[in-house]
């Protein structure tokens, strides 16, 4: 089985005849989800946030084929550098998405100038010991950044002079849903460029993209700074939308649940890693409230039944099962 047999999937008849009925329905139960959990739009904003982060990754792994395990890196450095622009400079939202973007494309373009020479597990240790230099700078800097403590004191003016951030958190959570939206739509446009499907060219065979004078170091390197654009506007969502950054958003285990929900999803489709979130972090809340101690086996088990039976993502469970159908139909005649 090759690389793009585990991350894309021919659209079905149905989904050709109606392109963006994912999204219609992604956005609609987004809409349906203030009004049914008015409660928890916390946990629900959390969900859009971590949909955000995911998605960016799918563009560096899912379509680009760059596989790291130091996503986190980028996104933590966009929450710092929104949160300490809320502090120290002004607490406009808007300014502090576009600042956290430029401090996730920045890492990720200085970093990519390294890790896109590299490949394999040279590329995850790379990725990976980016991320903990940056937890520890940011740990050390404690003067700046609150260390271990966390950064505090985050700010927020009203959305475009408009709508403060209540305590409930309708305002986050509409806000968050229109960040979401448009780097969504954004993405779709990326992916659907020339630069799109050159990245796709590059994941299922680089050698072929240099003989056909594909510039592929550099494409690499420029989908991966939008990836960190992109990782960047999560972390400044997170950082405003909690008013809190700390060590934690700089944590391993973040790139890897990320990687988990992309896998569940099925990476190379938008909408996959979009699923993939929101079936991680039900599982998660449900088995965790449940069992506190012991919620990872639920994950641990949901993630090997992907892998071993639908190595393609949750998304493409009804083929699989229809050819297991299949296949014992045959068996029997």
């Amino acid at each position: 089985m090759t690389l793009h047999d585990l991350t894309a999937a021919k659209p079905s008849r149905f989904g050709r005849r109606l392109p963006l009925l994912p999204e219609i329905v992604m956005l609609t139960l987004a809409i349906a989800a203030y009004f049914a959990f008015p409660y928890d739009l916390a946990l629900v904003t959390r969900f859009l946030i971590m949909i955000l982060f995911v998605l960016s990754l799918d563009l560096v792994l899912g379509y680009a084929g760059i596989a790291t395990l130091g996503h986190a890196a980028l996104y933590g450095t966009g929450a710092y550098a929104a949160g300490l622009f809320a502090v120290h400079v002004s607490g406009d939202p808007i300014i502090g998405l576009a600042v956290g973007a430029a401090a996730g494309a920045a890492l990720a373009f200085v970093s990519g100038l390294l890790l896109m020479r590299t490949h394999g597990l040279t590329l995850l240790m790379l990725s990976i010991a980016i991320t903990l230099i940056c937890q520890e700078i940011a740990n050390k800097a404690r003067d700046l950044t609150g260390g271990a403590d966390g950064l505090r004191g985050i700010r927020m003016e009203p959305v475009l002079g408009l709508f403060k951030f209540d305590f409930v958190g309708r305002t986050g959570y509409w806000y968050a849903l229109v960040v979401v939206c448009l780097c969504y739509v954004v993405l779709k446009i990326v992916t659907a460029s020339p630069l799109g499907l050159s990245i796709r060219g590059v994941r299922d065979s680089a050698a072929r993209m240099v003989a056909i004078g594909s510039p592929v170091y550099w494409r690499l390197v420029t989908v991966y700074t939008i990836g960190g654009a992109i990782a960047g506007i999560a972390g400044a969502l997170a950082a405003q939308v909690t008013q809190l950054v700390s060590l934690e958003a700089y944590a391993f285990n973040l790139s890897a649940e990320a990687l988990i929900m992309l896998i569940l999803g099925g990476a190379g489709r938008l909408h996959g890693a979009v699923i993939g979130v929101v079936i991680f972090m039900t599982v998660h809340h449900v088995a965790a409230a449940v069992d506190p101690f012991n919620w990872l086996f639920v994950i641990g088990a949901m993630v090997l039944a992907i892998v071993f039976f639908v190595p393609t993502g949750i998304l493409d469970l009804p083929k699989a099962l229809s050819s297991l159908i299949r296949r014992n139909n045959n068996a029997r005649s």
